[in-house]
């Protein structure tokens, strides 16, 4: 069309001088530019052939030039390219820039005047090295593209240089800085695409300018951008590498630069591969391929140099091993094709051929590597970055693989790798996932193949090697947030390491600093294993001469005693045998040698370290602040460890050795304890440390799993502690009574007091209370001085802090006392008749306030040494408040000691006793209104011991105070639900407030007076349930206090009852059906089944024979059934493991588990409901239940057989093929009819019933028929019954038809199918009748998930229910036991990969390739397509669509008929001769015939985009980029080229650079992409449709 407009503007005037003078003229708009630069081609066209005016024209081309063109580019490059005018807007501003630059090229050949251009280009470079920020650089681009090709190579050769030494700095990120990325990411697609092309065409100075810039040192992949830098390589692939062809064509190219020699370029092309930006994979994979392609077709030999090291290049080619070279890239790139498709059905037949590569890459000679590793780590690499998962762990357990069937050589690379990108993926929790079918409670696959990688890889480590690499492993578990599970799995592994002398104290720093990482987690059980591998990890790898026993005991304090390294375990005894076989090896400690002790041994050292523990400094005296309890656990582990070893070298020794080392150990802490008594002026901070060794030493003293009494250690050391009871505990009444307590610090040695003072307590009882002990007379003393202290500060005088402080000590030395003596009642120091304590305690004002005391009198009374720590703790009103709410939480905890002792006194009506003797307990009102008061008060982890009061209170108050205790009930469910993420104080406040809401005599008067309170207690179960969604465990909790206190009650009553059990049914139902169900991934290890198992067991315990248990019973049964009818409304059609199948099978579980102490009576009301759920649409394993349950009472109660034959009567349209359920109830009928003396009627029905089914025309339907038949017929030849003489030939031809079937068609499969089923072929109604059928082995042979299995174990491990008298119903003793779901169950028949490998081709992989052996044949590219669709007749529009890459004729016979069904202006194809292809035409129905075709075959599509850009098109492609735009929000120009990839690899890496957009289609599905048919269709329509609209055409 345009060449026909200016055949027409030159026929109206032969003066190009006025022609072109007059389109200068008037505004710049994108048309007039555009017409200018089509005219003066035409012109260049014709003085080309000698037809132009050869004075006028050069002339008038300078004119247009200087006059028009210049100072149009000048303009736009002070403009920026933003704002409402339509003419500054980024699109239409690139159309003129275009425009003007072609039509300048065209001037400047016109006018014959190269000083011209090259004054033009010099311009343009002062814009472009003013960085792309200057609003002239795009412009300068467009000047440059123009006129680079006018340059002259010689005389303008330095000029070339500058421009393409700016051109490579602006391409590659120099342009831009972190600010502006994006500017910075146009710039270089824009130079990439359009500058440099065209300056390395002009071969020489510029081309060796490019490509200096490019393999500079600073453009390392490491300092540089690899993805612009990937950029700019793919767009001058052609230009950098070897010219394949004749003799002339090398010599031309030899001076010239091949890339495929340059170590950077390959380092690029790697870090390429393994970016997370498609599009840069894709150049990386261009530019490998093509550096193959080239090296084939040269036959050279070329290496990369220089080398690195003794290993392989990184490429190499030789023409003796062209074959093998070929064959091991092309295998290479097309495995990196089919991991971009990120499909595991596509990748997994791909694995195993990374076998091969390894094959090709390892020389078979002497095991060294020919390829460079790298290569295999850029596929690993990709793998694991995959957004995938299920590809990233194919791809790490195809690794860990490796070394099982291979030895590979030693390479640097390889470990790296291994710290690098190996352990980033191995951080992903959800690799470690069990397989399909592997049992709870089994390791991970992946982690044992860590396990297994990690030992074989190390021990074929160079021993030079494998300290450091170890290091750097441990170093890498610490250098990131790890999750547990990860941190687990390589703990684990690294554990496993054969004993190796490689880690020093480096190494044990680091392990250190593992262990502190996995104190994030709060999942204790994998926290504690991993701290358990780490200890084995430093005993086997540790090298014990490099490290002190110092630097081993602070490591061991990093591990919690408490979750790994408690004493008694097997890891404490491995502990002890490591430091036994080493202790005369290990390096000296500073301890010993600043003691002059030279010879390190276990014992010295503990030695010394007591001695320097006890050892007080003078400057301590001046620090009033409690030591830090670090050092009191060091000292009491290693105590206690040396024993131990010391017991391991005498194992038969004795008693009296064991006490001997004690003694030699503890000899310095005893002394300064024996002291405590009569030396008054002991320095506080020795007792202070003293007495927490002495804690320490008790507590960690304490075996796991077994008792005291058993341990020689344990006794000795009480004995020694006992030993200075009287001495400590005298202390301790001094400290606590004579107001030597007085600062906010001595709270703290208060606490430690009372700790030493309990342990000392404990103790006494162990050997027996004697009233002549001495600590007897310490409690009396402390109870009645700690009165009399709160008494006297009562007086109302103005309060001090010491007074403050001395009043908390003492209230909290009473909490002590009063928690002692609740705990152990041979504690109790009076009768049952108050004395002093109780009417002291009970006349407290409750939730008292302590008062502030002012700044003035804390610096007076404080020791001036202490005064500024003294302000700074009590000064703010927060720390005052933690010992206000400590005052108050012990007065409650005093307060519920007395509620306990005196619960009888406490009235239950809502009088007053008028003068009571006491008021907390017989005016309870008033106490619960405290206790209310407290809550509001105390902070969340101090509220216990007001529910333990609570307890008492409520029970006695409900009926009279309703509303209060309601409030009770809010308020404390409040503090529940906000300590949800609380571990520590969570689980006890929940049982405790569990214990008072849910206490039996609470629901049991609530369920009587059917108050506010009951639906209270309901509504607070059902949140209690919600929450346990979420928090596994709640309700554990709920429902086993709740199952022992109704057994308990209905125990002490003579008959037995469950009268409150009835009211609150539904905490049974909800117990019996709950489990959540979670997503695969968001799976954890949660104990759900708990719940499930206690309220089984609580059934299994109920007595039919009872009237209570019995409606109860009953009661849950209608709930049930009303819970299944409820589900199966709600959700018509549930798939398999969903929330509601897994539901309804609880449900029909607890029916099956009901099932016997359920009666004919009731079960007359229930029976049509059981039957309609048998109509139902259920999953297989529910109607395994519902035929269960079915037979079983059609066995026990034969009266309802007429019931279930009237079943069979509904009409077929409403039984479809639920009809199979009660044929498989038919199946069993020996089984129903067993106890019933006369069978024959109940046969003949049955046959009758039977035959008519086995011709119905569904196929399932027949089947199950056919099976019941056979059975049926079975019992009748037993019975041989005559009366059925006349059915046998009709029975005896269709069982016959139905075994004689032919062929192995699925006909036949599935007959054998069903009658191998375990439901027909081994399952017994009656002998299968067992809580472990019911829970464990029908779900697992029904296809539920591994989930639903609940192992009988877990009903025995469960304590809290006992077990009922008939427990030996729990265990199956059938063969059914013995199934597996593989016996009955088809398995589908996957790919075998081992076959896969044997095959010669890749005929199971989708090939995403470019094609090798492209050529690019010289042809005319000047096409007119405007005469032919002039021809044609045909309206079309502006868009041009390309399919030259596309291959299969039916995308191009489709594409070629929507085309022109929406009047595309030209459809570009490859070659024309497509048209001529069948399978073509049927797809096109000769739309050929009414559309412009152009064949442009992919090697000219570069320069044919370059013209289509020049004439103002936009070039779009369909590709998924991280800049692509939704087609939804694209806007498409009228003048659009559509660009369409190939099937398999899409738009090749060298065409994407010349796209203006990448457009991309909104996607919903899991597939990546659309067939390229579909998605052109898509785009040509949106042009369309947006095109209509513009014109305002509303019309399709």
């Amino acid at each position: 069309m345009e060449w026909v407009l200016a055949e027409a503007l030159l026929s109206q005037s032969r003066d190009p001088r006025a022609l072109l003078g007059a389109l200068c003229q008037g505004e710049a708009s994108a048309e007039r530019v555009e017409t200018l630069r089509f005219l003066l081609q035409r012109l260049e066209d014709e003085e080309a052939r000698g037809s132009g005016g050869a004075g006028a024209l050069p002339e008038a081309a300078r004119e247009v030039a200087a006059g028009y063109l210049v100072p149009l580019l000048r303009s736009l490059r002070g403009r920026p390219a933003c704002g409402p005018d339509p003419s500054l807007q980024p699109r239409h501003r690139r159309r003129v820039l275009r425009a003007a630059g072609a039509a300048l090229r065209s001037c400047v050949r016109l006018a014959g005047r190269p000083q011209l251009a090259a004054a033009l280009a010099e311009e343009a470079l002062r814009d472009l090295l003013a960085g792309w920020r200057a609003p002239g650089a795009e412009a300068a681009v467009e000047v440059l593209a123009a006129v680079g090709p006018c340059l002259r190579p010689r005389e303008d050769g330095p000029l070339l240089e500058r421009v393409a030494g700016a051109a490579v700095a602006l391409a590659l990120g120099g342009g831009g800085d972190g600010d502006e990325a994006g500017p910075a990411e146009d710039a270089a697609a824009l130079v990439a695409g359009r500058l440099l092309p065209v300056l390395v065409q002009c071969g020489g100075a510029a081309l060796r300018a490019v490509w200096g810039g490019l393999a500079a040192p600073g453009a390392s992949p490491g300092s540089g951008r690899v993805e612009e830098k990937l950029l700019v390589l793919s767009a001058l692939a052609e230009k950098l590498l070897p010219e394949p062809g004749g003799d002339r064509a090398r010599g031309v190219r030899e001076a010239g630069p091949d890339a495929r020699r340059c170590w950077r370029f390959w380092r690029t092309v790697q870090a390429g591969l393994g970016q997370a930006d498609a599009l840069t994979r894709k150049r990386a994979r261009y530019l490998l391929q093509r550096a193959v392609e080239v090296s084939a077709e040269l036959g050279a030999d070329c290496t990369c140099g220089p080398q690195e090291g003794n290993g392989p290049s990184l490429f190499w080619w030789s023409e003796k091993k062209k074959d093998e070279l070929l064959k091991f890239w092309e295998n290479y790139i097309l495995i990196m094709e089919t991991l971009e498709g990120n499909q595991i059905h596509v990748i997994k037949p791909v694995l195993p051929k990374l076998n091969n590569l390894f094959e090709y890459a390892v020389s078979e000679e002497n095991g060294c590597w020919l390829f460079h590793p790298s290569w295999h780590m850029c596929i690993y690499k990709r793998m694991f970055e995959s957004e995938n998962k299920i590809l990233t762990k194919e791809g790490v357990i195809h690794f860990l693989e490796l070394y099982e069937t291979k030895i590979l050589p030693f390479s640097p690379e390889f470990s790296e790798f291994i710290i690098g990108p190996l352990m980033d993926a191995l951080s992903e929790s959800s690799l470690y996932s069990r397989s399909p079918g592997q049992p709870i409670g089994s390791c991970s696959p992946l982690g044992l193949k860590l396990q297994k990688f990690l030992v074989t890889y190390i021990s074929l480590l160079p021993e030079e090697i494998k300290s450091s690499f170890l290091l750097k492993f441990i170093r890498k578990m610490t250098s990131r947030h790890w999750c547990a599970v990860p941190i687990l799995f390589l703990s684990k592994a690294l554990a496993n390491v054969p004993r190796y002398k490689a880690l020093g104290i480096d190494g044990l720093l680091a392990l250190r600093d593992v262990i502190h990482c996995t104190m994030i987690t709060h999942q204790i059980l994998l926290r504690g294993a991993a701290q358990c591998y780490l200890l084995h990890t430093a005993m086997n790898l540790l090298d014990v001469e490099k490290v002190s026993l110092s630097d081993v005991s602070t490591f061991l304090m990093s591990l919690r005693q408490e979750e790994s390294l408690g004493r008694g375990t097997s890891l404490w005894t491995e502990l002890c045998d490591w430091l036994r076989v080493n202790e005369s090896y290990f390096k000296p400690s500073p301890t010993c040698s600043s003691i002059g002790l030279h010879k390190t041994s276990l014992n010295a050292y503990v030695k010394s370290l007591v001695q320097e523990y006890v050892k007080s400094s003078a400057w301590e005296r001046e620090n009033c602040f409690m030591p830090d309890w670090f050092e009191a656990k060091l000292v009491s582990l290693m105590v206690l460890l040396a024993v131990d070893v010391e017991g391991m070298k005498t194992q038969y020794s004795g008693k009296q050795r064991t006490e001997n080392v004690l003694r030699i150990f503890l000899d310095p802490l005893l002394d300064v304890l024996m002291k405590f008594g009569t030396n008054a002026y002991m320095p506080l901070l020795k007792t202070d440390r003293c007495l927490q060794l002495l804690l320490k030493l008790l507590n960690t003293c304490r075996l796991k799993g077994s008792s005291v009494q058993d341990d020689e250690v344990s006794t000795v050391l009480q004995n020694f502690v006992m030993s200075t009871t009287e001495s400590i505990s005298e202390f301790i009444l001094r400290r606590l009574t004579m107001n030597e307590l007085s600062s906010v610090s001595d709270l703290d040695r208060c606490h430690l007091y009372l700790m030493v003072l309990t342990e000392l307590i404990n103790l006494h009882l162990k050997v027996g209370w004697k009233r002549g002990n001495p600590i007897w007379r310490v409690i009396s003393l402390l109870k009645n001085a700690s009165i009399q202290h709160l008494q006297e500060m009562d007086s109302g005088q103005e309060p001090t802090l010491g007074s403050q402080i001395q009043r908390v000590v003492s209230m909290a030395a009473l909490a002590m006392v009063c928690e002692a003596i609740d705990q152990r009642p041979e504690l109790q120091l009076d009768s049952l008749h108050a004395g002093p304590l109780e009417s002291f305690l009970s006349s407290l004002q409750l939730n008292q306030t302590l008062q502030k005391p002012h700044a003035e009198e804390q610096s007076s009374y404080a020791h001036p040494s202490e005064c500024s720590s003294v302000l700074e703790e009590s000064s703010s009103s927060q720390g005052w408040g933690k010992i206000v709410a400590q005052y108050i939480h012990d007065q409650w905890v005093c307060l519920s000691f007395l509620l306990k002792k005196y619960h009888t006194l406490i009235p239950t009506t809502g009088s007053e006793i008028l003068e009571p003797f006491l008021p907390a307990v017989q005016m309870p009102i008033r106490t619960l209104q405290s206790a209310l008061e407290a809550l509001t008060v105390l902070s969340s982890d101090q509220v216990l011991p007001v529910f333990h009061c609570l307890k008492v209170l409520v029970p006695k108050l409900l009926t009279s105070s309703e509303s209060l205790c309601i409030e009770s009930f809010d308020m404390a469910w409040k503090i529940i639900s906000s300590l949800s993420n609380t571990q520590l104080i969570f689980w006890p406040n929940l049982k405790a407030f569990v214990q008072f809401v849910f206490d039996n005599k609470v629901l049991t008067i609530a369920a009587k007076i059917k108050g506010q309170a009951y639906f209270k207690i309901k509504e607070i179960m059902y949140k209690i349930i919600e929450m346990s969604a979420i928090k596994t465990g709640v309700f554990n909790t709920l429902i086993s206090y709740c199952c022992q206190s109704w057994i308990v009650s209905a125990s002490n009553v003579s008959q037995g009852s469950l009268s409150s059990a009835k009211n609150y049914s539904e905490l049974i139902l909800e117990a019996c059906i709950f489990g959540t169900v979670f997503r695969r991934d968001q799976s954890t290890k949660r104990e759900d089944h708990y719940v499930r198992i206690c309220a089984i067991k609580f059934l299994c315990l109920l007595d039919g024979s009872n009237m209570s248990h019995k409606l109860f019973m009953e009661d849950l049964a209608i709930k049930l059934l009303d819970k299944d009818e409820l589900v199966s409304k709600s959700k018509k059609r549930y798939y398999v493991n969903s929330l509601q199948h897994r539901v309804k099978n609880r449900v029909w579980q607890t029916l099956l588990v009901l099932f016997p102490r359920l009666d004919q009576n009731f079960l007359n009301g229930i029976i049509d409901r059981i039957f309609q759920a048998g109509f139902t649409t259920n999953q297989a394993s529910i109607k395994y239940f519902i035929e269960w349950i079915i037979i079983l009472i059609l066995h026990k109660f034969p009266q309802f057989l007429p019931k279930f034959w009237d079943c069979f009567s509904y009409g077929e349209e409403n039984l479809k093929t639920s009809i199979c359920t009660f044929l498989a109830v038919l199946s069993h009928l020996d089984i129903i009819t067993q106890n019933i003396p006369e069978k024959k009627l109940i046969l003949k029905q049955a046959l009758i019933v039977v035959l008519q089914w086995c011709f119905n025309h569904n196929f399932s339907v027949r089947l199950y028929a056919l099976v019941a038949l056979k059975k049926l017929w079975t019992v009748c030849k037993v019975l041989s019954v005559e009366e059925f003489d006349a059915l046998t030939p009709v029975i005896e031809s269709s069982l016959h038809q139905v075994e004689s079937m032919h062929g192995a068609g699925n006909a036949k499969k599935n007959w054998q199918r069903i009658q191998e089923h375990f439901f027909f072929a081994t399952f017994h109604p009656l002998e299968d009748y067992c809580l472990e059928t019911i829970f464990y082995i029908l779900p697992r042979l029904s296809g539920l998930i591994e989930d639903e299995w609940i192992t009988i174990d877990k009903f025995t491990r469960f304590t809290d229910v006992p077990l009922d008298a008939g427990f030996q119903w729990y265990l199956s003793q059938t063969q059914l036991s013995k199934l597996k779901p593989g016996d009955w169950s088809q398995q589908d028949i996957g790919t075998n990969l081992v076959e896969a490998d044997n095959q010669a081709e890749w005929t199971d992989v989708q090939k995403k390739i470019i094609p090798w052996n492209s050529r690019v044949p010289d042809l005319d590219l000047e096409l007119l397509f405007q005469d032919r669709a002039a021809r044609l007749g045909k309206s079309i529009s502006r868009l041009i669509v390309v399919a030259s890459l596309i291959d299969k004729p039916t995308n191009l016979g489709g594409l070629c008929r929507t085309c022109e069904v929406f009047g595309a202006s030209v459809l570009v194809v490859g070659s024309l001769q497509c048209i001529s292809d069948k399978q073509f035409q049927h797809l096109s129905v000769s739309a050929e015939q009414w559309l412009p075709l152009v064949e442009v075959k992919p090697p000219q599509l570069i320069d044919y985009l370059q013209q289509k850009k020049t004439e103002g098109y936009t070039i779009i492609g369909v590709e998924q980029t991280a800049k692509s735009l939704d087609l939804t929000q694209y806007c498409f120009p009228e003048k659009s080229l559509l660009l369409l990839g190939n099937e398999r690899e899409g738009i090749p890496a060298n065409l994407i650079q010349q796209l203006d957009v990448c457009v991309e289609i909104p996607q919903q599905g899991i597939i990546r992409s659309l067939n390229v048919h579909v998605s052109g269709a898509l785009l040509i329509w949106e042009y369309t449709r947006q095109q209509l609209l513009s014109h305002g055409d509303t019309k399709p």
